[in-house]
């Protein structure tokens, strides 16, 4: 499917600029087809039932744009399928799950990243509609997206805290304004920022009892932790292949450089590297299906998987001396697309953390 239905859209267009939004809803219609936009909800609600283990063999064979594309597709129809009512799923699905329309959630904003309480989006109650005001940042499909899943705060909590809330902002209903942010890597891909001035949403759009988000979003952050990781893997995979494919090409010394110690060396390290990320992020996949508390393993095989994956493909451009840096040869790409991912879904630091939480039971971040 890939090969056949995907690499074609994007060899068409600028591999440095974002993808027309018609392109997009066209490789949508691509794995909308396999059932891919909700690969998490039962068949009988239109998903496609999977395991997240089975999601993730088919994620790591994805062009990395398209996965992080479609994970943020993915997750915020998880999300607002749990958090809503019957008839918002009728209002809201369809279209996410036929490909016709694109979705995002928008959590993070200039202030506010590892921590969501810390977020400063307010709604506010204007009677028969909330008004939202606020900005978001570092959001994948903001550009594009038709329906955004925005958290937001609802007042505070016994303790002085900001409730969190979710809303979905319909933008055919709810004008927001969306940028384009220029970034290292992942460029066919759209990470932009939300501004929201006294936004109207309707009160019916409000998702869930506020306060109950933030276990919503830990759920999937721990499904969503190891398939960032194995994105990782497919590029380094492919950064394997062309440093193996060339040491049996390239000559040196009178003698293919495959041949020389040092070469083969550096080609078994990268194999290490490549098939632990990767089976790593399979044992916390596997760990989410069986129902087992996966906080610290998907936080620790997301952190893993993207950091060897980086050097992986470091060694990988070192073995084809001048030729890696070459644009010719997509190396440099893959460097540039890897570096993106330990960003996301949880910082490496932040994930560090969590994974110490989990270990000592005390939390480093209060």
């Amino acid at each position: 499917m890939t090969e056949r239905d995907i690499a074609p859209v994007l060899k068409r267009n600028p591999a440095d600029l974002p993808l027309p939004k018609s392109e997009m809803l066209e490789i949508f219609g691509v794995l909308a087809r396999q059932g891919l936009m909700a690969p998490r909800l039962p068949v009988e609600e239109g998903g496609a039932g999977l395991k997240m283990l089975d999601y993730g063999l088919i994620f790591e064979q994805l062009p990395a744009e398209v996965a992080i594309a479609l994970l943020s597709q993915d997750c915020t129809i998880a999300r607002m399928f749990a958090e809503s009512t019957q008839e918002q799923r009728d209002r809201f699905l369809p279209g996410l799950l036929n490909g016709t329309k694109i979705s995002c959630t928008a959590t993070t904003e200039p202030d506010a990243g590892s921590n969501p309480r810390e977020i400063k989006t307010r709604i506010s109650d204007a009677g028969d509609h909330f008004l939202l005001n606020g900005r978001k940042m570092w959001i994948t499909n903001a550009t594009i997206s038709d329906v955004v899943n925005v958290t937001c705060i609802d007042g505070v909590d016994e303790k002085g805290r900001g409730r969190i809330r979710r809303l979905a902002v319909e933008l055919e209903h709810s004008p927001f304004e969306s940028a384009e942010i220029p970034s290292l890597g992942l460029r066919q891909g759209h990470l932009g920022q939300l501004s929201f001035d006294d936004c109207p949403v309707p009160k019916d759009n409000a998702l869930g009892s506020t306060g109950d988000a933030a276990k919503l979003l830990t759920l999937t952050w721990n499904g969503n932790r190891p398939l960032v990781g194995l994105a990782a893997v497919g590029l380094a995979q492919k950064a394997f292949n062309s440093a193996l494919e060339y040491s049996g090409t390239r000559k040196q010394f009178g003698k293919l450089i495959g041949g020389h110690q040092l070469v083969q060396a550096h080609l078994a390290e990268i194999q290490t590297l490549i098939t632990t990320s990767r089976l790593l992020c399979y044992s916390a996949l596997n760990a989410t299906d069986h129902g087992h508390r996966a906080n610290g393993l998907s936080a620790m095989a997301k952190r893993y998987a993207t950091e060897s994956c980086e050097k992986a493909i470091t060694e990988a451009i070192q073995l084809h001396g001048a030729m890696g840096i070459a644009c010719e040869t997509g190396l440099e790409k893959l460097y540039r697309d890897v570096r993106m991912l330990p960003i996301p879904d949880g910082a490496n630091n932040i994930l560090a953390l969590i994974q110490g939480r989990e270990l000592t039971n005390i939390d480093a971040f209060k």
